[in-house]
């Protein structure tokens, strides 16, 4: 495994000192994503259109084909709402996962600061609290612009997750409810089912609770008119037992896939990192230190489940991390962190896939 590295343009350079201008309100250059993407065709961003990039996801299950315009797609927690979806093709995505969403609309966390950042280890940690608009209002923005992004072979995706802090009778149905709403809009559905900065326990670790939750979904997908694919999101955190125990039990449900991984909770990590939560944790880490292990697992799930669609997400900052992590058997990568340091990422990724010599 190489961690290929880039070196700092002006771009990146303007990013940093963006950094240092605003090192106080790391959430208001969060939510300033969308204009950067609006705007970015003012400083070279376009929609790619190199066809070597494209990418078919095809799935024994026949669940419809997702199509990329290229591997990189944006993940969950970029663009919470679905607002402005294919603006964010001009930054050189292949496609992009909407959320993550609950049933009902979510305030998050209500401490402040709840998004830090490394700038030595290039990393970000953030405990948001799943805050969003509900599955209703961004089913619909979704659904009013999904047409476009199909004719650009950008696959709109949605991330759902069950509201944490809910009553017990409540949890599964509106889970239940939130995956139909958003089955019937999206290209694929990603479900969400290790988010570390809730405070509460993770499902991904609840077997009997995985195993109802997927024969649910997959017996709605039985009635539906297609068939879509769905996707588990995972903890990086899980050791190689837990995670093939898990890959078993999800592939005999008829899961798709799964998203290796989500952002890894702060307290396994030895960062010295402010804590952003009542519960006293730093919340979950993104970036370039989790990438090892992003790598490690891709391998390990693929050779035990090659029928399993995976993504690799984690620490995934350079054109050549993505086509080791094709090249070892993942369909596209997610990435967002990378956003915060380099200018222009997913664009510069793309051409470094195409021309690795020059990178």
């Amino acid at each position: 495994m190489v961690n290929h590295d880039y070196s700092l343009d002006f771009g990146d350079k303007l990013l940093a000192f963006l950094r240092f201008v605003f090192k106080n309100q790391v959430e208001f250059r969060h939510n300033s994503l969308g204009l950067y993407a609006k705007m970015s065709p003012l400083w070279g961003g376009e929609i790619c259109e190199d066809e070597n990039l494209h990418k078919t996801i095809t799935f024994p299950s026949g669940s419809l084909p997702i199509n990329l315009c290229n591997p990189i797609v944006l993940a969950a927690g970029a663009n919470k709402n679905g607002k402005n979806i294919n603006a964010y093709a001009n930054l050189g995505f292949g496609g992009i996962t909407i959320g993550t969403a609950t049933r009902n609309f979510r305030a998050g966390n209500p401490l402040r600061p709840r998004v830090g950042l490394d700038e030595f280890n290039r990393l970000i940690h953030n405990s948001m609290g799943l805050n969003n608009d509900g599955i209703e209002a961004i089913s619909l923005r979704v659904e009013k612009q999904i047409i476009k992004a199909r004719k650009n072979n950008f696959a709109v995706g949605i991330s759902i997750a069950e509201a944490p802090g809910e009553e017990e009778g409540n949890r599964m149905l509106h889970l239940i409810e939130t995956f139909r709403i958003a089955y019937r809009t999206a290209d694929y559905v990603e479900v969400n089912v290790s988010c570390p900065n809730t405070g509460v326990c993770r499902q991904d670790l609840d077997t009997t609770f995985m195993k109802n939750t997927f024969e649910d979904f997959e017996n709605f997908r039985k009635t539906a008119v297609h068939k879509k694919a769905i996707y588990a999101k995972l903890s990086p955190d899980l050791t190689d037992k837990q995670l093939l125990q898990l890959l078993d039990l999800l592939a005999s449900l008829g899961v798709d896939g799964v998203v290796l991984g989500n952002t890894y909770p702060s307290d396994k990590l030895f960062y010295h990192l402010p804590v952003l939560n009542s519960n006293g944790s730093s919340g979950g880490i993104s970036g370039r230190p989790i990438y090892e292990n992003t790598f490690r697992k891709t391998i390990l799930a693929k050779k035990h489940f090659p029928q399993l669609s995976i993504v690799a997400c984690g620490g995934i900052d350079h054109g050549l991390k993505v086509r080791d992590l094709l090249d070892e058997g993942a369909d596209f990568v997610q990435v967002y962190s990378v956003l915060a340091f380099r200018w222009m990422a997913a664009m510069k990724m793309g051409r470094e896939i195409l021309c690795p010599s020059k990178s």
